[in-house]
């Protein structure tokens, strides 16, 4: 993290900690939270948004300090009240403030029901800050006052008044302790490298301009250390008289953009002139914009510091200290940089193992700083999975339970996890805790490098030498017959990127053989060796003749050896029985005794009728694939899905949640 110790550390030291910082992997969220931390360790970022967490990953934010928490969730919210009980609440969780932020139902959820959850876990001895938005005024946006009248022009308006006059209903009924910053243009350090200043400054640096907007556009541009501090002042001066009270965040100046561009010629030295455009693509945007701080400037001794000038300036030298180009813009623009990764956990009578697995999961994630979102196949097992997965769902939001109408085989739990999954890749386990979570470090390694299949080698098993020996050996013999290159000891743990799943998801056959599969699509693809554990709960459900079924799966899947076997078999044969035929017409002629009885006929008639047998039993093996194929049958099928508190138990709502998270 780069030495930035803010003026204003005496006004952080005096908040009431622990400090929650929802939404701090945004913008503002993750300048508040680089600030309070650098001061005092009881920050915590909390985060449910992946497409923003890689600041925090450049940040380098200790694991302890993070914390994955979906405000929807009452469950999620309530758990982590629970466990870090804070004292001051700064809320910057939000969605739908920009045009590719479109998901209507989400909006009103993350701003209204998230605000909601969290307020319904707060106390009067916390305090409650809420950044909320100019938005708020819509059409009424020229200059208004707190107690002017609102009239929101789209659903983030819509969302962000109700969540102010839920503020208001909290304070007033639960005397909680909470203020609404209705926020103007705030910019600086940390914004999406797409918006209009961060674009500004990078290209004035270079001596150019970006495309710009209107010129008699007006807004109000507040530097983001001064955002910062009406926060700190908002949650040292809440007091009961305004509590549940909104405030404007805003300089008070209207800046055209013909006077920003006039700033930024200045400021950079710039000899060229813009080329202007007409309004922006988000159909909400008003020509004049801008505030009246008076209220915060009498009741929180608020007042915005910073030029437009001077804002602009630190602004670049920001982008400059932070390798905006070689660090900052590819984390943005590479969403491979900060990926999300599904493990895809296939389960039946797994129930004491799974709570393991689970924190040792997110205990690997949480040191590799990436999201995850861990998928549990319930296989119909016979024990409490159920229930096991219920409570983890119910503390967790990033896990999804579902649950199959019987047991499918491993196989298909993959497969079913697979098509849930929205993660740039998924990592498929077995529910035993024998595919190691330790492991997983070293998979994410080589798919950064550029591998898009990573799969585990069983270079040993904690098993008896006699089995080991087994498996090994058929191992060995399967590469041989197979068609196609399968590597050796390799079982189904791996790391599949998003491409190479949906292939596999795409994949018509009904009988699946994932390993074979996984080498039969091809891709870049290589092998991490570790050692395969013994099953930490129960006994194996693998036993003689269940090994002896995958082998014969895994042979008349992915190879013709049988038939080709058994055609030189026939030619063989034949050829000694002609040639036997042969040398009994010359022993006839030859021999005084020649050779006679029932002895040879028989050993030739039972040496022929089991080739024949065998013959056609392989090509039964063959066409019972095919006759399985041909019934056309699902994979699987699933009775619900669960997401926190959501239990998706039709087809209709199972399939418009695939659909939504295909999206």
């Amino acid at each position: 993290m780069l030495p930035n110790v803010p003026t204003y550390s005496a006004k952080i030291q005096k908040l009431n900690g622990p400090i929650f910082i929802f939404g701090a992997s945004g913008f503002i969220g993750s300048n508040l939270f680089e600030q309070l931390f650098q001061v005092r360790p009881d920050v915590y970022a909390l985060t449910h948004d992946a497409t923003k967490a890689w600041r925090l990953k450049l940040l380098d934010v200790p694991t302890e300090n993070i914390i994955h928490c979906d405000i929807t969730s009452d469950n999620s919210v309530r758990t982590v009240f629970n466990r870090y009980q804070p004292k001051t609440i700064f809320n910057l969780a939000a969605y739908g403030a920009y045009s590719k932020q479109k998901h209507v139902g989400l909006t009103y959820e993350t701003n209204v029901l998230g605000t909601v959850n969290i307020l319904e876990n707060c106390t009067p001895d916390m305090v409650y800050v809420h950044a909320g938005s100019s938005s708020e005024y819509g059409f009424n946006c020229t200059a208004p006052q707190e107690n002017d009248r609102v009239e929101p022009n789209s659903h983030y308006a819509v969302s962000k008044v109700s969540a102010a006059y839920v503020l208001e209903y909290y304070a007033r009924v639960h005397q909680l302790r909470t203020l609404n910053l209705r926020l103007y243009s705030i910019y600086g350090g940390w914004e999406e490298p797409d918006r209009l200043i961060p674009r500004l400054v990078e290209e004035a640096r270079r001596s150019a301009w970006p495309p710009l907007v209107s010129p008699d556009i007006s807004r109000d541009f507040v530097y983001i250390d001064d955002g910062i501090e009406a926060f700190l002042h908002a949650a040292l001066y809440v007091n009961p008289t305004i509590s549940g009270r909104s405030y404007n965040i805003a300089t008070g100046h209207r800046t055209t953009m013909r006077e920003l561009a006039q700033t930024t010629r200045q400021t950079f030295g710039l000899t060229t002139e813009p080329v202007w455009g007409s309004m922006t693509n988000r159909n909400w945007d008003l020509s004049d914009w801008y505030g009246n701080p008076a209220a915060a400037q009498a009741d929180l001794a608020w007042t915005a510091q910073t030029s437009l000038s001077d804002g602009l300036r630190k602004t670049a030298a920001w982008q400059q200290a932070h390798a905006y180009q070689e660090r900052v813009l590819p984390a943005f623009l590479n969403p491979a940089l900060n990926p999300v990764i599904s493990p895809i956990i296939a389960c039946y009578k797994d129930a004491q193992a799974i709570p393991f697995m689970y924190e040792r999961l997110v205990k690997t994630f949480n040191e590799l700083k990436v999201r995850y979102e861990i998928i549990f196949v319930n296989d119909n097992s016979p024990d409490n999975t159920d229930e096991v997965l219920d409570r983890i769902c119910a503390n967790d939001p990033n896990v999804i339970a579902i649950k199959h109408s019987r047991n499918f085989g491993s196989q298909s739990a993959f497969l079913s996890g697979m098509e849930i999954s929205s993660g740039d890749a998924v990592v498929l386990m077995d529910g035993d805790l024998q595919d190691p979570p330790e492991i997983i470090p070293r998979f994410y390694e080589k798919w950064q490098q550029g591998n898009d299949v990573v799969y585990g080698v069983r270079v040993q098993r904690e098993m008896s030498a006699r089995v080991h020996f087994f498996y090994k050996t058929f191992y060995r013999l399967f590469k041989k017959m197979s068609y196609i290159d399968i590597p050796v000891d390799a079982g189904d743990f791996s790391m599949i990127d998003r491409k190479v799943v949906r292939e596999l998801i795409a994949l018509p056959e009904t009988e699946q053989f994932l390993r074979g599969l996984r080498a039969w699509v091809g891709f870049k693809q290589t092998g991490v060796d570790y050692v395969r554990p013994e099953r930490m709960f129960g006994v194996s459900t693998n036993n003689w003749t269940k090994n002896i079924w995958w082998a014969k799966k895994a042979i008349f899947s992915f190879s013709f050896a049988p038939l080709e076997v058994m055609s030189y078999a026939g030619f063989l044969l034949t050829g000694l029985s002609l040639i036997g035929i042969l040398l009994q017409i010359i022993a006839w002629f030859v021999l005084p005794d020649p050779p006679r009885g029932a002895t040879t006929i028989i050993i030739l008639v039972l040496l022929f009728g089991g080739l024949n047998l065998l013959a056609i039993s392989f090509l039964g093996e063959y066409i019972s694939k095919i006759f399985e194929e041909t019934k056309k049958r699902p994979k699987f099928i699933r009775t619900f899905i669960r997401k926190g508190d959501h239990i998706y138990n039709t087809p209709e709502k199972i399939a418009a949640l695939i659909a939504q998270r295909k999206r």
